[in-house]
């Protein structure tokens, strides 16, 4: 009898989750349907920061959040989790929303190339098993995105600047105006190495070869000024 429990659904290493839902009924049926299946829950929280926090000291194995919380009901989920893997990119997430936030999410699935990485639509979200799953599989390493959220991705305008993260936006802003590394990383309060790290990210994406670093970043920043006229 012992060695048939073992082999079951509780064998699984018991994986900590912190929660991120700022509707409390929500927050707290996702907490009791984690704990039913196996999952030890660290922390459950309501804001972005609380977040941010709980990342840092509960030492989870998986970070699930909503995307819109307090207090401007915004991208706050979503901009604390793409912080907390800043911080540790081996940190799997799992986001549910009721929309598409695509410059985060673009930015949220190039940390690490997308590893770990899973954005649900929490009205496609219907089967437990299945949701427990996907759970365990972006645990793993896996990603697992919303067909939804990918069509819609597709669907975009093709707008050169498109494939930017907002970071990588930002460096391209301040680099329009005639910065230099070292100032942009004053600016945006990050090291010379990101800003080098990003630059390199924007090149690659606005598909600019690599010839006279120079010229380089001239046409980089002629892409940017055309698409602020358009």
């Amino acid at each position: 009898m012992t060695d048939s429990a073992a082999s079951g659904p509780a064998a699984l290493e018991p994986v900590r989750v912190v929660i991120a839902e700022d509707n409390a009924l929500l927050r707290e049926g996702l907490q009791v349907l984690l704990e039913r299946n196996g999952f030890v829950v660290a922390a459950a929280v309501d804001t972005g920061e609380k977040l941010i926090a709980a990342g840092r000291d509960a030492g989870p194995d998986l970070v699930v959040t909503d995307v819109r919380m307090p207090p401007t009901f915004r991208s706050e989920g979503l901009v604390a989790a793409v912080r907390l893997r800043e911080e540790n990119p081996s940190l799997p997430v799992v986001v549910l929303s009721q929309y598409v936030e695509q410059s985060y999410v673009a930015e949220l699935l190039d940390s690490a190339g997308g590893a770990g990485i899973g954005y649900l639509l929490k009205d496609r979200v219907s089967d437990v098993a299945d949701f427990v799953d996907t759970l365990r599989r972006v645990h793993a390493g896996g990603t697992a995105v919303d067909p939804a959220v990918i069509s819609q991705m597709i669907r975009r305008h093709r707008d050169p600047l498109a494939g930017l993260t907002p970071r990588e936006r930002e460096v391209l802003a301040v680099m329009a105006e005639g910065h230099s590394n070292g100032a942009i990383a004053r600016r945006l309060f990050v090291s010379e190495a990101a800003v080098v790290k990003h630059i390199g990210n924007v090149m690659m994406k606005l598909d600019l070869p690599p010839n006279d670093d120079q010229n380089r970043r001239v046409a980089a920043v002629l892409t940017y000024l055309r698409n602020q006229e358009s």
